[in-house]
């Protein structure tokens, strides 16, 4: 995002990392809410154990290499449903295809938003260890989905990929006798006012 000194609307960060995976951003919130990005990725994990996620481990705010930071598909799958359940009231912002900071637009990365009927969100990855990374959710008929494609060769076939896993899961979705989705209710401890300012 170019981010070098002084303020920076913590909207505008957010919508940096959902759109573009800026780093600068994930370091200034990750230095905001845990002093330093070391002691935040260790309340990453912490968090992560809260929530289950057994195989992942953090040790920075970006997801940029390092060796001992590694989690799986079923735990990205996991943290997508934990976002859907306990944050319906931030949860569009990943469907924000394009968002305008300081003069320019940051487009987001993630494609399916506007080539798969139904998905919303959530995240795109990328480093050369790791491939092309997907964790996308699709709502139809009313029945939402949650697919994960981890270790693409290429952008197009990840998103290939998930396209045909979410097909199929669609498919089975519609064959059984499920509840339809409904959103889950927004926490009383919401805020929609205030505007969080963190230092660059």
């Amino acid at each position: 995002m170019g981010m070098t000194n002084g303020l920076v609307i913590v909207r505008d960060a957010i919508m940096g990392l959902v759109t573009r995976s800026a780093n600068d951003a994930a370091v200034v919130l990750a230095e905001a809410l845990g002093g330093d990005e070391e002691s935040f990725a260790q309340l990453m994990t912490q968090k992560a154990r809260q929530l289950g996620m057994s195989a992942t481990m953090f040790r920075n705010a970006s997801g940029l290499p390092n060796r001992e930071q590694v989690t799986s598909a079923r735990d990205m799958a996991r943290l997508a449903h934990a976002l859907l359940r306990d944050f319906p009231h931030y949860y569009p912002v990943f469907s924000v295809q394009s968002y305008a900071f300081r003069g320019r637009p940051l487009e987001n990365h993630n494609r399916m938003l506007a080539t798969y009927a139904g998905a919303d969100g959530l995240k795109t990855g990328y480093t050369a260890a790791s491939g092309f990374n997907l964790v996308m959710s699709a709502l139809r008929d009313n029945r939402r989905l949650i697919g994960v494609v981890m270790g693409g060769d290429t952008a197009f076939a990840r998103d290939r990929l998930m396209a045909e896993l979410m097909d199929r899961g669609f498919a089975v979705a519609q064959a059984q006798t499920l509840a339809p989705w409904s959103w889950p209710r927004t926490p009383q401890s919401a805020r929609y006012s205030e505007i969080g300012r963190a230092h660059v």
